[in-house]
């Protein structure tokens, strides 16, 4: 822990408090990582935008990885410098096996405009999928299957009530349409009960984007600190080589990695005070 040069925080449910707010502690201990060197990564499956809706431009972080690593922005400079979408031929075959199989989806622009989306509606009601859409309907199209786009886009999102077979079965599905993709699940931040499945390029991952600030910085692996709250944050936490899951983490992975307090308790702060000293 003496030499470690990043720390990479996920931020709903980690860095952030539930209301979305920032603690005074997690505040100060960002500004004494900065005076130390020390570099400074949020990594969030948000998109850039919604990530500008609870960081403003001053907020001391040095690099943000986007999308679950679809996308790494400078934020001290507000430079775009790394992206990656999936393919159009992937695309379209994505595109017609969802539509054929009547599920709800979202099919978002290729980063860094991903934050607009197609939606299509399948056969089944599903009240998380219409809650989704309410929060993010400014930037949401209506998908005309008779005309469906023929560009990359930066991923989709399948949501479904909470089914560990139902899920492992949609993932095996997913992959096995083509070798590009790969499947992230996700708790739903809106609603218990439900997962999100995200379907990325096979390179897109937390921990990939990371390793795209180590190369740019020339920080090694072992010099690295990770800090998490979910399924979702494995590939960060998996990259870093001293890694941590908060209290709030879904009981069932809280054995994977080292526990330290809540997001509600300045779990941030707290797992980084040693290197403060």
């Amino acid at each position: 822990m003496k030499n470690i040069k990043l720390v990479a925080t996920d931020l709903d449910g980690t860095f952030l408090k539930n209301d979305r707010t920032i603690s005074a502690k997690n505040l100060e201990a960002l500004h004494k990582l900065g005076e130390k060197d020390i570099i400074r990564v949020a990594a969030t499956g948000r998109n850039l935008k919604k990530v500008r809706q609870v960081l403003n431009q001053h907020t001391p972080f040095d690099f943000v990885v986007f999308s679950s690593g679809a996308g790494v922005f400078n934020w001290k400079e507000q430079k775009h410098i790394y992206s990656q979408n999936i393919k159009k031929q992937s695309v379209q075959k994505l595109l017609n096996h969802f539509i054929k199989r009547e599920v709800n989806f979202h099919a978002f622009y290729p980063v860094p405009e991903n934050h607009k989306h197609y939606y299509f509606r399948g056969n089944q009601d599903c009240e998380e999928f219409e809650r989704y859409f309410e929060y993010n309907k400014e930037h949401a199209e209506e998908l005309d299957i008779s005309t469906l786009p023929e560009t990359e886009l930066c991923q989709f999102l399948v949501i479904i009530r909470e089914n560990e077979d139902l899920f492992s079965h949609l993932k095996a599905e997913i992959e096995s349409l083509c070798p590009e993709i790969r499947v992230i699940r996700a708790s739903s931040p809106i609603t218990k009960g439900y997962i999100w499945i995200e379907v990325f390029h096979h390179s897109v991952s937390k921990g990939n984007g990371i390793q795209q600030i180590c190369k740019l910085t020339g920080i090694e692996q072992h010099e690295t600190m990770g800090i998490g709250n979910d399924y979702n944050d494995f590939d960060l936490l998996n990259f870093t080589a001293h890694s941590f899951l908060t209290e709030n983490a879904p009981d069932e992975i809280k054995s994977r990695f080292p526990n330290i307090p809540s997001n509600e308790d300045d779990a941030f702060a707290v797992s980084v005070e040693k290197l403060l000293l």
